[in-house]
């Protein structure tokens, strides 16, 4: 399997989020990037948010789900 491509993304968050972000990651043992992957990626699936696939006409789709 192919690894997919990264791309930049730049924003800004309060020292204090800064700090959270850096101790769970440390936490963790994870990077600032990947500890940030990992949130998204938990509260995208909590809340049925999921990225679509290039085929919708999977067999595994459901309807009704949410699509980002």
């Amino acid at each position: 399997m192919e690894a997919e491509k990264t791309v930049g993304l730049t924003f800004r968050v309060t020292p204090r989020m800064k700090r959270m972000l850096e101790a769970a990651a440390n936490y963790e043992r994870r990077s600032l990037t990947n500890m940030f992957e990992v949130l998204v990626d938990e509260y995208c699936r909590h809340n049925g948010l999921l990225e679509p696939l290039p085929d919708e006409s999977r067999p595994d789709a459901h309807p009704g789900e949410h699509r980002v």
